[in-house]
């Protein structure tokens, strides 16, 4: 069985709430973590290699980062139908919009909070308008970012902004969304949105 390494309040959340979307069969393993305030302690028993999580040991495999764990396991547990599976219509989306999280949008969002500006940093990643166009463009075509379908994509991308809420400024678009997508986590996990 797969084991899901997860510290609650973390980035983490997210990839529990999609084991719980998916009905998928994942031993969640509770673990403590170095917090960024300087709380708390790196678990001797995490197997993640820098002690963070969330990371999923399944056999041999073992995967870390949020988009590759989500994308792995929309994958193994197709029959939630929360990622486009290889041949059918929005997997290349699918794949864009989880690259496009972990390689534009975290680290955007983390020199943001840092208080970090370089042109290096804009000429390579953009800024957070563009990155707010970006999402509020894709929101145009339909409800969620593979249009009428709802996917671990949409789970992954508004999680910094359920987190932060106010503290990150985006037009209604970007702000619907975000509300539509707890609701559907919420319904789907039981959670309050």
């Amino acid at each position: 069985m797969p084991t899901l390494y997860h510290s609650p309040q973390t980035r983490s959340d997210t990839v529990v709430d999609l084991v719980r979307m998916l009905g998928a069969d994942v031993d969640i393993h509770e673990v403590t973590i170095r917090r960024q305030d300087g709380s708390g302690v790196q678990d001797p028993a995490n197997p993640h290699p820098e002690k963070k999580v969330p990371y999923l040991v399944d056999g041999e495999d073992h995967v870390r980062e949020r988009g590759a764990i989500m994308l792995y396991l929309t994958d193994t547990y197709p029959q939630a139908k929360l990622g486009p599976l290889p041949g059918e219509a929005g997997r290349g989306a699918y794949l864009s919009w989880l690259a496009y999280y972990q390689g534009v949008m975290e680290p955007l969002l983390i020199l943001q909070w840092a208080g970090i500006e370089n042109p290096v940093v804009t000429d390579g990643l953009g800024d957070m308008e563009r990155m707010l166009e970006t999402l509020a463009a894709a929101l145009r075509d339909g409800p969620w970012l593979l249009g009428e379908r709802f996917s671990a994509a949409d789970m992954l991308l508004s999680s910094p902004f359920q987190w932060f809420g106010d503290a990150l400024p985006a037009g209604p678009e970007v702000r619907d969304w975000v509300d539509r997508c707890a609701k559907e986590v919420a319904a789907a996990t039981g959670a309050m949105a």
